[in-house]
């Protein structure tokens, strides 16, 4: 991989080391917050590389609050579950009330 790459993922794990316990943000608003709005696939492509760096990927969703990581994760639903164990409501694989545990870089750091 290039090295700007390995360095835009470094600071995807970064601000993703941030997100709080109970929160989520979305692809994109990380992308935005690092100053590379339509990133959202490279951010959704270091969450996939992220396992072995301790980064909450599991608070990572998609614009909507669709569970779009999911398959990345073992297990079946290890994504919904992590996120229910911090108390987030989960069901079709979205996120319910998003809007109440939205986090959003830009505005949070």
């Amino acid at each position: 991989m290039k090295q700007e790459t390995l360095n835009f993922f470094e600071k995807v794990y970064k601000v993703a080391k941030q997100i709080p316990y109970g929160r989520v943000t979305s692809y994109g608003a990380i992308g935005n917050y690092l100053g590379a709005p339509r990133s959202a696939r490279m951010v959704g492509y270091a969450m996939n590389g992220s396992v072995e760096k301790e980064v909450p990927a599991h608070r990572v969703v998609n614009k909507k609050g669709l569970l779009t990581g999911k398959h990345h994760f073992n297990g079946t639903n290890l994504m919904q579950q992590l996120l229910e164990s911090e108390g987030v409501e989960v069901k079709n694989n979205q996120i319910q009330n998003l809007e109440s545990v939205y986090w959003d870089p830009s505005k949070e750091l």
